[in-house]
């Protein structure tokens, strides 16, 4: 280091005006330490000769010195001044490899299934409710509170759940979670505690959701489906077998619903063995050729479990869901939540507590149930104009529709449309990797688009069918 103290200032790069001349020049010397200007075992001049040389309070210096003592960049001595800290060189790391997915081609449109129209949230309602909820909320809402969640939303679910979806609900056996996919996780490791090996899941559904529960130790053996739901009736052969994952009210993805009969079969197997269903309702509002299915819950309170979510009615970005679950169930989950993320948002759950309790979450729902039918009906004309040889199936409810492609011509329509801006799924997507080859179909999620997009997205779409 030289001699000249002045020259030692100059290095450190530090303007001594205004009123952060200490955290200024503890920065500046950190930084000198760091690149090497300031080697270890340097002695640094006396804080009076530095506060000359700086035109600063000597105590500033001081005070910038003792605390890069205490921080261990500095060392002091009687005797022996001040003094750069020796300090090992850090070891160089290795460099990071990032493990990305191919990138995918920009789209102009998107007609992948699974959300809805976010861009007709209802923000001016949200806003009042959440002012509403905020107002109105106890200041004991802001602490740690139930792991089953805000009674007031739990209060308000089960009057709703009931009226709208038939589910047999009260208060005590509600438990709010950040979405399906969090329930989801809760009820696997559940009943991986209780010992349950295989989980069955539909031939055709999300690899998200078997993946989860593969991830908590769960098999998933398929349960096929065909044009009357899920084959329910081969529970009974399926040893091993202690829960089921369903999606009666509109089966995901082909849009069929659980047949009677086979709803029957289904409580019939839970009853009969101990077993429990799962029951996804993820999309149960949107009917639109008659009053929505009742929820299968209704049927059996004490071995249905139903999941729903306000992602499809609302939006995904809002993380909330609910489980209703057997009594027998609740301490057991409820322990698994506490366990890992004790709460849901507050202010979400209150918020959406006066959202559904003012009214405004079924005036929100008829009005998307409306624009979505309207969407669907677009759709079917389109395609018997421009698409004739394209039958269409599972619009009875939801938010998409399945499209019937001749043999053999999925992956090559839904290569085109990527070449064209289109973001299209097939049927193939949402297999089950130990059932057989099916068809070939496209599933149509026409509840993505905003209301600006959707005439150009149904355009695209027709321009690419065989």
């Amino acid at each position: 280091m030289t001699d000249s103290w002045a020259t030692f200032g100059a290095d450190l790069h530090l303007e001594p005006v205004g009123t952060g001349l200490r955290s200024g020049l503890m920065e500046a010397l950190r930084e000198a330490v760091r690149s090497g200007r300031l080697a270890p075992g340097t002695r640094l001049p006396s804080s009076r000769a530095l506060a000359a040389d700086l035109g600063i309070a000597r105590n500033t210096v001081a005070d910038a010195y003792a605390e890069l003592v205490a921080e261990g960049w500095l060392t002091a001595r009687q005797g022996s001044g001040t003094r750069v800290a020796q300090r090992s060189a850090p070891r160089r790391a290795d460099p990071v490899v990032v493990r990305s997915r191919p990138a995918r081609p920009r789209t102009g449109h998107n007609l992948k299934p699974g959300s809805p129209d976010v861009s007709s949230f209802p923000r001016t309602a949200w806003l009042r409710a959440a002012r509403k909820a905020l107002t109105a909320a106890p200041d004991e809402a802001f602490g740690y509170g139930d792991a089953r969640g805000r009674p007031e939303l739990r209060t308000v679910l089960a009057e709703y759940l009931s009226r709208s979806r038939g589910v047999h609900a009260d208060p005590e056996r509600i438990v709010v979670c950040s979405g399906f996919v969090h329930g989801l996780t809760l009820l696997g490791k559940v009943l991986r505690q209780r010992r349950v090996r295989d989980l069955a899941v539909e031939s055709y559904g999300l690899d998200l959701h078997r993946d989860l529960l593969t991830g908590t130790g769960l098999r998933t053996p398929r349960l096929v489906v065909d044009h009357l739901g899920a084959r329910t009736g081969e529970l009974a052969a399926m040893r091993g077998t202690g829960a089921v994952l369903l999606t009666p009210a509109h089966q995901f993805p082909t849009g069929v619903p659980l047949h009677p009969d086979r709803r029957a079969a289904a409580v019939d197997w839970a009853r009969a063995t101990g077993g429990l269903i799962l029951e996804d309702d993820y999309d149960g509002e949107f009917r639109y050729d008659r009053q929505p299915v009742g929820a299968l819950q209704g049927l059996d309170p004490e071995h249905v479990v139903h999941l729903g979510t306000a992602s499809k009615c609302l939006a995904p970005g809002l993380r909330l869901g609910w489980m209703v679950l057997p009594r027998s169930l609740v301490a057991e989950v409820v322990a698994v939540k506490g366990a890992a993320d004790w709460m849901t948002g507050t202010v979400e759950q209150l918020t959406l507590a006066e959202f559904i309790a003012s009214g405004a979450y079924d005036r929100h729902v008829r009005s998307m149930r409306l624009r979505y039918r309207r969407r669907r009906d677009q759709l079917v004309a389109a395609l018997a104009e421009r698409a004739p040889g394209i039958e269409v199936s599972g619009i009875a409810a939801g938010l998409h529709a399945v499209l019937e492609l001749p043999p053999g011509t999925e992956r090559s329509v839904i290569q085109a449309a990527a070449f064209q801006g289109l973001a299209l799924d097939g049927l193939a997507r949402y297999r089950h990797p130990d059932a057989p080859a099916g068809r070939d179909a496209l599933v149509i999620g026409y509840g993505s688009p905003s209301e600006s997009a959707w005439t150009g997205a149904l355009d695209a779409l027709c321009r690419v069918l065989p």
